[in-house]
């Protein structure tokens, strides 16, 4: 058969035989952070263009080359969100969130949509885990925040296979001196810069760090160090985040290069790192932005966060052998003969859901023999045929399918329950 329309390049279908375990890490990641204090929180899959030209910055490579950005048909520009912090954000201010108890703690799970060229690890629609805390400027929310991403990898067997680094990018104040100090280096070698750098070169030379050019990585591994440059107070705040780090017991390494691909950054900046799945090794990023609060038009306000790629903390699972829990499947499947039958089979089938049982029964109108075939094929455990005899009799043999024992069970859904569960 011949697919006349096939899901857009970039993208990626989650069939049944993966989904539950995206299920179970999504699981094990919101219960973490409902432990730290962390209440979900939905938003737009896309939101006004300025949002994110104002957040993200117009110089980083998502809002020169990577968003999704169209008219409506009122005319206005919007943009399927490339990030969740910015939405965040916005649902904070506009909601009136920061008026209760602070800090406040949100996190979300989403897709995001960036147009980058596919390949393992990079999608142009993909998904995160993130979560965002509002209102503390100490270094201690840093290293709850970074601790809380520690535990979600261990739990999955990963502590050993993704490592945390870590740095600085200062703040407003200091980070001027440093702008200073890459333009001078960077102008001695212009021409060889990629037009895009170039650009940012007056804009944000900050940015030419992060570019994927060979040859602006080649310039920039050169270029001053941003720790070097740090005022007194961000040298403080940097050196009391890696103390709490070491009082949790939490190993890293101070990687001065690190700037993350977002113009809203101030101070931290952190991602854990993995070699196992390629080139596309970060799992997660993040960091402080303690200005874009008051960017997007509320009161200064103190902020970091973090994003978790979903899909590439899933290869890294399946790379790292871990075990996922087995696919939920069917429990008892019930197999009718006749009319009468068949309505009772029906009838107890949904019983059994009701009773937190998963049952199913035929909607085909299959013989016998394919209803047994079919059971076999979704893997029931139990199955149990019902014909005039057994509804004369209200009892009928369940047999479990991997030994072919068989025992009489009445045919109810408390008894067939309490068989299932004993």
């Amino acid at each position: 058969m011949e697919v006349k329309i096939k899901a857009p390049r970039g993208t990626q279908d989650v069939l049944p035989a993966e989904s539950y375990q995206w299920q179970e890490i999504e699981r094990i990641v919101m219960e973490e952070a409902s432990r730290s204090g962390f209440a979900e929180i939905r938003f737009p899959t896309f939101e006004d263009t300025a949002l994110f030209q104002r957040s993200v910055g117009d110089t980083t490579d998502v809002v020169q080359k990577e968003m999704y950005t169209f008219e409506d048909k009122g005319n206005r520009s919007v943009t399927l969100r490339p990030e969740g912090t910015a939405g965040t954000i916005r649902a904070v201010l506009e909601n009136g969130l920061l008026g209760s108890a602070l800090p406040l703690r949100v996190c979300y799970l989403t897709s995001c949509f960036r147009y980058e060229k596919p390949q393992a690890g990079r999608l142009r629609e993909f998904h995160q885990f993130g979560a965002e805390m509002l209102g503390s400027a100490s270094p201690v929310a840093d290293a709850e925040v970074i601790a809380m991403v520690q535990r979600i990898l261990t739990r999955f067997g990963l502590a050993g296979a993704v490592r945390l680094e870590i740095n600085s990018i200062g703040c407003p104040k200091c980070r001027a001196d440093y702008h200073a100090a890459l333009r001078s280096y960077f102008a001695q070698r212009r021409d060889e810069l990629c037009a895009t750098c170039q650009t940012r070169l007056d804009k944000n030379p900050m940015r030419i760090l992060d570019c994927k050019s060979p040859v602006c990585s080649e310039i920039a591994a050169g270029a001053p160090v941003g720790l070097d440059y740090l005022c007194d107070e961000c040298a403080a705040h940097f050196d009391q985040l890696q103390r709490h780090l070491k009082a949790f017991g939490i190993g890293y390494t101070v990687n001065p290069r690190i700037v993350r691909g977002l113009d809203y950054y101030t101070k931290t900046v952190f991602e854990f790192i993995t070699d196992t799945i390629g080139a596309q090794g970060t799992v997660c990023g993040g960091g402080r932005y303690d200005g874009l609060v008051q960017e997007l038009g509320g009161a200064p306000t103190p902020a970091l966060g973090f994003a978790m790629g979903l899909e590439r903390l899933l290869l890294v699972l399946r790379a790292s052998g871990y075990e996922f829990q087995p696919r939920e499947v069917c429990a008892l499947y019930l197999a009718s003969m006749g009319d009468q039958a068949h309505l009772a089979a029906a009838g107890l089938a949904d019983a059994l859901r009701r009773a937190g049982v998963r049952a199913e029964c035929d909607v085909m109108g299959r013989s016998l023999k394919a209803q047994m075939k079919y059971a076999d094929k979704i893997g029931a455990r139990y199955t149990v045929v019902i014909g005039d005899s057994e509804l004369a009799a209200g009892k009928a043999a369940v047999k479990e399918m991997c030994s072919g024992e068989t025992a009489d069970c009445t045919l109810s859904a408390e008894a067939l329950a309490a068989f299932l569960n004993q």
